[in-house]
């Protein structure tokens, strides 16, 4: 689903209120009660297959590592090569907080 299709104001205030949330635990609180343990664990683990794709794993690896389905893996490489950027975006900002530390 393309989020143009969603509304655009119910999805600004999600994203607005992602923006105010200040610290890990506020994080842990709003996806708590925004969605199940199962979307959490899909979001978290999207990323996680983008990061390993970037490091350049095969699916192999991170089929082992992640235990994402091949569709899934393949549907953020797509995302990776053709996306918006948004993965990579997320991966640098992280990479650089990492860094810093």
């Amino acid at each position: 689903m393309q989020l143009h299709k969603l509304n655009p104001k119910e999805l600004e205030q999600l994203f607005q209120a992602v923006l105010k949330l200040e610290t890990i635990e506020e994080c842990y609180q709003f996806f708590d009660d925004l969605c199940t343990v199962g979307e959490v664990k899909s979001l978290a683990q999207r990323l996680e297959v983008a990061r390993m794709l970037q490091e350049g794993a095969t699916y192999n690896q991170i089929e082992a590592e992640t235990g994402a389905s091949t569709a899934t893996i393949s549907r953020v490489k797509r995302c990776l090569h053709y996306g918006t950027d948004g993965y990579k975006l997320a991966l640098e900002r992280l990479a650089e907080d990492e860094k810093a530390e």
